[in-house]
């Protein structure tokens, strides 16, 4: 008899028990989950007991359709028991995202997607919430009020951000993860996900969101983490080989977001000695190279220990182009950056969003990449990378001198001054500020030398004392501006307006959404109408003095028009 079938027998077996083993332990959670005990009505002994707590604060979010001055749509709302729950409907103590569906993609502000980007890191936005104690995470709970579903990970971060201490090692680890589907309902519910078992205490938890399926806004109520103060004893489940966990999809997820032993990795010298390169060497450089543009960076670094070829194909600074290291934000760190940077000295588009923070990226470690990496940077993607300080920002206007795409969206952790140093970058033609702490006159310095400039987010930037002075720079200065974000500005006039709309005729995107002091009366939108021929998208959102003829002024001169906001909203700025 073959050996061969005695050995697919025994494979059979061991498939066999394992299936047996799985039932058996989905059974046991099932009658533990139905006599869990809450800590302050415990029948069973505290080393057991279950502790249920809402989140005590918000620490990060990368966005918010609220003011930064209020509370009315914040995420600072998901801090503390619900406000609003079991009720559904649209409330203004909730937290609520910047944007839903996939019209935010298709404004003429959009940027191009970064190629290399995992299909399994679709994450949009995210939020950071701490709670009291330290516990052994057995569930997660989120209370979602209108238009459920945007929920697609959920991790846990083994760091207390209230411990004096400085932690030796910071690790998140995946608690549950989703493809983005559809949720046919906008009434309130209780999501709860089946979170895995993770072998560290936690009270930082990270919700990341996907919005692009929903119809409206989501609106989160609350968070409640249930755990166990003690280390509880693994189940079986943990412990077996889930045959889901060897679908490609899912891979890079479960190894640690995909950058576990990724530095390891791009260190290895050690490569696999064989009589040949099989037909690879019979093929044209130039297609070798375009194959493996379809690999991920983790797959990249991983051929590249094969062979001596492949190597040096994966090695090649023409595979680093366009480099997007924000789904590899929960490893990357310092090592990682240098490792990089002899494949990255031509990179030209290069992503950090959501990189580097509480300690994984030094301002030493990043100056050092971009002296290297920084010479032909085109596009510079920073949003949420609280490691930046004003170094930072001078080490971008020293080594990028070609950089014309700079994102620093919600970096409310840099201080004004740092924005000074922008200026110096004379090609900028994209420059998001959204949520940051620039100043007026660092802002009116960039746009006297940036006149290249044709996209400008300044949404959220409440540092600014008078939007009327800035807008009248945009339109003396900035006259190849076609897109211009001034969401929640409050103190802009028709005065400000007018001077937009005879020095920008090329704007196609102006969001005036949430700006109270805009008054229909004074013929503002009007004017815009008449003299912004070429505006595809229009907000004036919460504006209750937009009236039919400011419509029909926009329906008879804005033929172009695609997305138009002219919501009512009596609630509270």
């Amino acid at each position: 008899m073959s050996p061969v079938f005695p050995m697919l027998t025994v494979l059979t077996m061991f498939y066999y028990i394992c299936l047996r083993r799985r039932a058996r332990t989905a059974t046991r959670g099932e009658m533990m989950n139905s006599h869990r005990t809450i800590e302050s009505n415990s029948r069973t002994s505290p080393l057991h007991a279950e502790v249920v707590q809402y989140a005590k604060e918000v620490v990060d979010f990368s966005s918010h359709y609220g003011s930064e001055n209020s509370m009315s749509y914040t995420m600072w709302n998901l801090a503390g028991v619900p406000n609003v729950f079991p009720s559904s409907g649209d409330f203004t103590q909730t937290a609520v995202f910047r944007t839903y569906g996939t019209w935010w993609d298709q404004c003429p502000s959009a940027s191009l997607p970064f190629k290399r980007t995992p299909p399994n890191f679709q994450s949009q936005d995210y939020v950071e919430l701490t709670f009291e104690q330290q516990v052994y995470p057995t569930a997660v709970h989120v209370l979602e009020t209108y238009h459920p579903g945007a929920v697609i990970r959920i991790l846990a971060c083994s760091a207390n951000p209230y411990s004096p201490i400085p932690p030796a090692e910071v690790r998140w680890e995946i608690l549950w993860s989703e493809r983005p589907t559809k949720v046919n309902a906008s009434q309130a519910r209780q999501f709860k996900p089946c979170i895995k078992q993770i072998n560290f205490p936690t009270n930082l938890i990270r919700l990341e969101v996907n919005s692009s399926l929903l119809d409206y806004y989501t609106e989160l109520d609350a968070v409640v983490l249930h755990g166990t103060k003690d280390k509880p004893v693994l189940s079986l489940k943990t412990s077996l080989i889930d045959m889901n966990d060897l679908e490609d999809d899912d891979y890079e997820e479960k190894d640690g977001c995909g950058m576990d032993s990724l530095n390891k990795k791009f260190s290895s010298t050690a490569l696999r000695e064989g009589p040949n390169n099989g037909y690879f060497d019979k093929l044209p450089y130039e297609l070798i190279q375009l194959i493996l543009n379809h690999l991920t960076l983790p797959d990249l670094c991983r051929l590249a220990q094969t062979c001596k070829l492949l190597n040096q194909h994966c090695c090649d600074p023409l595979q680093y182009i366009h480099l997007n290291l924000q789904p590899y934000w929960a490893k990357l760190n310092d090592t990682s950056l240098e490792f990089l940077q002899s494949r990255c000295t031509l990179v030209q588009w290069l992503n950090l969003s959501w990189t580097g923070n509480r300690g994984f990226i030094s301002v030493a470690g990043f100056s050092r990449f971009l002296k290297v990496c920084g010479s032909e940077l085109v596009r510079l993607e920073l949003s949420c990378s609280h490691f930046l300080n004003e170094t930072c920002l001078e080490i971008i206007s020293e080594m990028c001198p070609n950089l014309q795409d700079l994102n620093l969206s919600s970096c409310d952790k840099l201080p004004p001054q740092a924005f000074n140093h922008i200026a110096k970058l004379c090609g900028l033609r994209r420059l998001v500020l959204y949520r940051t702490k620039i100043e007026q006159t660092a802002l009116l310095s960039i746009l006297n030398f940036c006149s290249e400039l044709q996209h400008l987010s300044l949404g959220s930037c409440v540092m600014i004392e008078d939007y009327d002075v800035i807008a009248s720079m945009i339109g003396a200065k900035c006259k190849k501006l076609r897109t211009l974000d001034l969401w929640r500005c409050k103190n802009i006039t028709e005065n400000g307006i007018a001077e937009l709309a005879s020095g920008c005729p090329l704007l196609e995107e102006l969001d005036l959404g949430w700006c109270p002091t805009l008054q229909s009366s004074t013929g503002c939108f009007a004017r815009l109408a008449r003299q912004l021929p070429n505006l595809q998208k229009l907000f004036l959102t919460a504006n209750r003095s937009v009236c039919d003829t400011d419509i029909e002024e926009l329906a008879c001169n804005c033929t172009r028009l695609r997305q138009l906001d002219i919501l009512d909203d009596s609630s509270p700025f």
